[in-house]
C-alpha cells in the first residue's frame, strides 16, 4: 500500500479542497484510492466524485488498528496509490490526552508519510515554529512534506520559503494562491453532497494546485505490504436488501453496505425523492442524510412512506438510522415549525429544534429487546432533530458511551423494526450481521 496522509494543523485549512483536487489530479494517470479520517460522510463524497472509487472511514475509536490496516490495504489492493484525508488538527483525537481517533494515530498505525497543510495567511516565521512545533510533538509521526495555502503573492511566498527552509528540514511541496481560491459550498451539517465533479470545479481544483509539486509527492509516497483480506463473514442467504440513496438519504459507511452484501443480500437503490415506489426486498435500510430539507416531496411519497409501514407490520427487517430513524416516526417537524406526516413504524415524534448534538462517538449496547443486534457497536451521532417518543415506545440499545435518543436509550423497536440515532459501523464488531441472519 503506497500513500500519503493530507493532515492538516487544524479544521478549516483546506484539507478537502486540496484532498479532492490531489486526487482528482492523480487519477488521471493512476488509480487512486481515497480515504477519510474519523466519522464523516460528506468528505468520501468529494473523493469518490475525484478518484470514481468508494472511500473508506478510517477510526480507531470505531475499529480496532488490526482492523483499520486490513481495511485499508483490502480497498487498496488494485489501485496505484492511496491518500487519506485526516480530520481536523493532526493531533486531535476523542479526547485531549490521547491520540485515539486522530489523524497522527491513523498515520502511524498505517506507516503513511504525513503532508502538512498550513493556512499561511499573513504567516512567514510563525508558519516555520507551527511546522517545527507538530513535528517535535510527536517524532513517530513522519512528516515529510508540507503545503502552504493562502499564500497573499510572490513576495510573501519568498518569505514563506526562505523562513521554512531555514528553520525547518520539511520539504515545502507547494503553495496554494489566495486566488484562485476554490470554494465549496456548505451547508449547516457540513459541505454540500456531490456525486461528480462539474467541469468548473475540476479546472478549478487544477488552477489551486498548479503550483503544487506532484512528482515530489509520489517520491514522498510510502506504506507497508499487506495483501488485505476480505473483512466481512460470508454467507449465502439470499436475500435482497433496499436502500434509498439521494440527497435526503445518502449516509452510509460503505462497509455496512458491503458486510450485507458479504451475507449474500442483493442491494437494491432508489431515490424516494425522485418518486420511486418502496421496492419488493426482505431488508430496508434507511440511512441518514438531509430528510427535512425535502419534507414536501418525501411526503408526496406515500408509497414510500406507507409501504415503510407496510412492511414494518409484517415483521420484515427495517432499521433506521438519524434520518432513517426521523422517517420511520409518526410525524416530523421542520425547523419552521411545519408538520408532516412520517411513516409511523414508532409512536414518536420527530422535531428540528436548531441545537446541535455532535459528532459523538457512541457505544450502544443491545439489551434483551433488541431484535437485530447483539454485539455491542460503535459508531457516531450527529443531529439537529430531537426525536419524542410515546409512553409504551420500548428501546432496543442502552448507551455505554453518547446520548441516544431520551436518558441514554437508543434504537426504537416494534417488531423487527430499528430506529436509531447511531450511524453503527460494521467493522466495530464481529459479525454485524450474525443475528440478522439467523432470522
Amino acid at each position: 500500500m503506497k500513500g500519503f496522509v493530507v493532515a492538516g494543523t487544524g479544521s478549516g485549512v483546506g484539507k478537502t479542497s486540496i484532498t479532492t483536487g490531489l486526487m482528482h489530479i492523480l487519477s488521471k494517470k493512476m488509480k487512486v484510492q481515497g480515504f477519510k479520517v474519523g466519522p464523516d460522510f460528506i468528505d468520501p463524497m468529494y473523493h469518490k466524485a475525484a478518484t470514481g472509487r468508494y472511500s473508506r472511514n478510517l477510526d480507531t475509536f470505531m475499529m480496532s488498528h488490526d482492523t483499520i490496516s486490513n481495511l485499508a490495504h483490502y480497498a487498496s489492493q488494485d489501485s496505484d496509490i492511496s491518500i487519506v484525508e485526516g480530520v481536523r488538527g493532526l493531533y486531535e483525537g476523542s479526547t485531549g490526552l490521547g491520540e485515539e481517533g486522530s489523524t497522527a494515530e491513523v498515520a502511524k498505525t498505517l506507516g503513511l508519510p504525513v503532508i502538512l497543510v498550513v493556512n499561511a495567511r499573513s504567516l512567514t516565521r510563525s508558519a516555520a515554529a507551527i511546522i517545527q512545533g507538530f513535528k517535535a510533538f510527536d517524532k513517530e509521526v513522519n512528516i515529510a512534506g508540507v503545503i502552504l495555502n493562502q499564500v497573499s503573492g510572490d513576495q510573501h511566498e519568498r518569505k514563506l520559503r526562505e523562513a521554512v527552509t531555514h528553520h525547518t528540514d520539511v520539504k515545502i511541496l507547494g503553495v496554494v494562491r489566495r486566488t484562485p481560491q476554490l470554494k465549496m459550498k456548505e451547508r449547516y451539517l457540513g459541505l454540500d453532497t456531490v456525486t461528480h465533479l462539474s467541469k468548473e470545479v475540476a479546472s478549478d481544483l487544477e488552477d489551486m494546485l498548479c503550483d503544487v509539486d506532484i512528482d515530489a509527492l509520489n517520491e514522498i509516497s510510502a506504506g507497508t505490504e499487506n495483501e488485505g483480506r476480505c473483512p466481512y463473514i460470508r454467507r449465502k442467504l439470499g436475500l435482497k436488501a433496499a436502500i434509498p440513496m439521494d440527497d435526503a438519504y445518502c449516509f452510509y459507511y460503505r462497509e455496512n453496505i458491503e458486510c450485507m452484501m458479504a451475507s449474500g443480500m442483493d442491494i437494491e437503490y432508489f431515490s424516494p425523492l425522485k418518486g420511486d415506489p418502496l421496492p419488493n426486498a426482505d431488508i430496508y435500510y434507511i440511512g441518514g442524510g438531509y430528510p427535512e430539507l425535502y419534507l414536501d416531496s418525501i411526503n408526496e411519497n406515500q408509497d414510500f412512506l406507507q409501504g415503510l409501514k407496510n412492511v414494518s407490520d409484517e415483521g420484515k427487517i427495517v432499521i433506521g438510522e438519524c434520518g432513517g430513524l426521523m422517517t420511520l416516526c409518526s410525524s416530523m417537524t421542520d425547523k419552521d415549525g411545519k408538520e408532516y406526516k412520517g411513516a409511523g413504524v414508532f409512536d414518536a415524534r420527530a422535531e428540528m429544534v436548531g441545537v446541535r448534538h455532535g459528532p459523538s462517538y457512541v457505544i450502544a449496547q443491545p439489551n434483551d429487546l433488541n431484535p437485530l443486534f447483539a454485539e455491542s457497536v460503535r459508531g457516531h451521532e450527529f443531529h439537529y432533530s430531537h426525536v419524542i417518543p410515546g409512553k409504551n415506545v420500548r428501546f432496543g440499545f442502552d448507551m455505554g458511551r453518547g446520548e441516544g435518543i431520551i436518558n441514554k436509550m437508543d434504537g426504537m423497536i416494534s417488531r423487527n423494526s430499528l430506529g436509531t440515532y447511531t450511524h453503527q459501523h460494521a467493522l466495530s464488531v464481529k459479525d454485524w450481521m450474525g443475528k440478522i441472519s439467523e432470522l
